[in-house]
């Protein structure tokens, strides 16, 4: 009898641990994952000669938490964070992806958070704040699905990329892709200053809030685009001056 409680005992233990959606520190305090940097060294160089591409801005983010927050195009638009650093992401994923079954054993190795569609999953939201507060990093594309309009310059954000940033009190990493990727077509990836939401700190949240802090990341991403079209206006006028 002793024996089964022990064994059940374990089988529960084994599969809260599986459960875990954190990852430990090492010794220097950084939260790596090892297949993501084997892929980050087999993925990338392959994706940069098909769709290359460039970055502007700070293309190495500190180590610790944040919440990178980025357009979306195409379902390996993850790429690009991914490049910007040799520490863990958890990519805030929507479900049909984690359940696929290729990307199933990847989404689970790789500890990414499921979400709904709409974005309205609190589980999402509470596996989100579990990691920004061990430290660790998350990104996700606050417009929920790809923006294949062709025309849009963004789709309207479904929300929770503040709510996550503002609970952990942690820095946003803002990105945009300049256009959409096309291969053997460079592309500009936008990197912006880490920020935070702080005069919403402590604070119960409305509604009013969380739309205006999310109106605050979306103008955020906007601004990068506008002053990206204008410094390659004036670099395309100055080489014409010449």
């Amino acid at each position: 009898m002793e024996e089964k409680k022990a064994e059940q005992s374990d089988k529960k233990a084994a599969k809260a641990k599986a459960r875990t959606i954190t990852v430990a520190a090492d010794k220097k305090g950084r939260h790596v994952m090892p297949l993501l940097n084997f892929l980050r060294a087999i993925v990338i160089p392959v994706f940069w000669l098909c769709l290359p591409f460039r970055f502007y801005g700070n293309r190495k983010v500190k180590d610790g938490a944040c919440v990178y927050v980025c357009n979306h195009y195409r379902i390996w638009d993850v790429i690009y964070p991914a490049a910007t650093t040799s520490e863990g992401i958890h990519f805030v994923s929507k479900k049909s992806v984690t359940t696929n079954w290729f990307m199933k054993g990847f989404c689970k190795r790789l500890k990414v958070i499921e979400v709904n569609r709409d974005g309205s999953d609190v589980r999402a939201v509470m596996d989100s704040l579990k990691c920004l507060r061990n430290g660790e990093k998350i990104s996700l594309f606050p417009e929920g699905t790809r923006n294949k309009t062709g025309t849009e310059e963004m789709l309207p954000f479904k929300g929770g990329a503040a709510v996550m940033a503002i609970k952990a009190k942690a820095p946003v990493v803002p990105m945009m892709i300049y256009k959409k990727p096309r291969p053997f077509r460079l592309n500009h990836i936008l990197i912006g200053e880490p920020f935070e939401l702080s005069e919403y700190y402590d604070r119960k949240l409305t509604e009013e809030d969380i739309k205006e802090a999310d109106d605050k990341l979306r103008e955020k991403l906007v601004s990068l685009r506008e002053e990206h079209r204008q410094f390659l206006a004036a670099k395309k006028a100055g080489k014409k001056g010449k």
